[in-house]
C-alpha cells in the first residue's frame, strides 16, 4: 500500500527544476523556464566547460544551482546501479560537490544543494549504506546543504538522521508506483511525453500533494520541488507547459534554496 492521502490543501510555492550540464539538451531554454539547476559534475556526464556556462548563464537567470552527483559511469550515463564501497562512494560524492562548488563561485554562485542522479537516486531511495554513504558526503563537506530526493525515502530517513535538511522531489514526467517510488526505465509508460498531461500532473501534485500511479492508485507526494528531466526529448515545451500550468493553477515559483 502506499502513503496515506492527506487533506488538500491550497496551492503554494513550488521549485521547478531541471537536470542540466548533461549535453543532451537544451541548457540556456531549460534556464529560461526554470528555477533550480542540478548540473552534471562529471561522474555520469558533464565537464569544465559545460559546467561553467550553465553557471554563468543561472548567475544570468537568476537560478538557483545545485551539484547532481552520480556513479562514476559515464558509458551507462549513471543509468546502472553499481556496488560501490561506502568510503568510495562517500569520497566520489565529495569530489563531484567541490568540484561544481569551484566552478560556481568562480562565476558567482552557491552550489545551493545536492541531488543524485539516475541510478543512484533510485539506489539511495532503498539503499541504507549507500544512503549513509551519499548523506556523510554532504554532513563532511557542508551539512547545510539540503539534500533533493524522493518523499519517504531511505536517503530522507538518513538525511534527517545525520542532521542534515532534505527536500521532497516530485517528478511531473516520470511514472509512479503505487508506493510512490519511480517506475523502472525499463519499463514502457516509465517517461511521460505528453506536455498537456506532465503539466496537469504537476499541478496536482503541487497543489494537493497526490499522484496517480501507473495502477490508477492515488498516492500521497509531499514535494517542495518538481522535476523535468533535461534528458527527455523536448524538455523544454514540457518545463515550458508545467510552469504555465502551476502559474495558472496559483502556484508561486520559487527556489526552496
Amino acid at each position: 500500500m502506499g502513503p496515506t492521502l492527506g487533506p488538500v490543501t491550497e496551492p503554494r510555492r513550488i521549485d521547478l527544476n531541471a537536470d542540466l550540464g548533461e549535453g543532451v539538451t537544451d541548457d540556456p531554454g531549460l534556464l529560461a523556464v526554470v528555477t533550480s539547476a542540478n548540473v552534471a559534475c562529471g561522474y555520469h556526464a558533464g565537464d569544465v566547460a559545460t559546467m561553467t556556462a550553465v553557471c554563468e548563464e543561472a548567475v544570468r537567470r537568476g537560478v538557483v544551482v545545485g551539484a547532481q552527483v552520480s556513479y562514476a559511469d559515464r558509458e551507462h550515463f549513471g543509468r546502472v546501479a553499481l556496488d560501490v564501497a561506502y568510503d568510495e562512494l562517500r569520497d566520489e560524492v565529495a569530489d563531484q560537490v567541490f568540484t561544481l562548488t569551484r566552478i560556481a563561485r568562480h562565476a558567482g554562485l552557491p552550489v545551493s544543494y545536492v541531488k543524485p542522479h539516475g541510478a543512484l537516486y533510485n539506489r539511495i531511495a532503498r539503499d541504507p549504506v549507500q544512503a549513509a554513504a551519499v548523506v556523510e558526503a554532504i554532513r563532511r563537506y557542508d551539512p547545510a546543504l539540503p539534500l533533493l530526493t524522493l518523499p519517504g525515502s531511505v536517503a530522507m530517513e538518513a538525511a534527517g538522521e545525520a542532521g542534515i535538511p532534505s527536500v521532497g522531489e516530485g517528478f511531473a514526467d516520470r511514472a509512479y508506483t503505487a508506493e510512490g517510488r519511480l517506475v523502472s526505465r525499463r519499463e514502457p509508460g516509465a517517461v511521460l511525453h505528453d506536455p498537456e498531461q506532465v503539466a496537469a500532473r504537476a499541478v496536482v501534485m503541487a497543489t494537493e500533494h497526490r499522484v496517480e500511479a501507473a495502477g490508477g492508485e492515488q498516492v500521497a507526494v509531499e514535494v517542495r520541488s518538481l522535476c523535468v528531466h533535461g534528458d527527455t526529448p523536448g524538455a523544454v515545451d514540457l518545463a515550458r507547459a508545467v510552469r504555465t500550468a502551476l502559474e495558472h493553477a496559483g502556484v508561486t515559483l520559487e527556489a526552496f534554496a
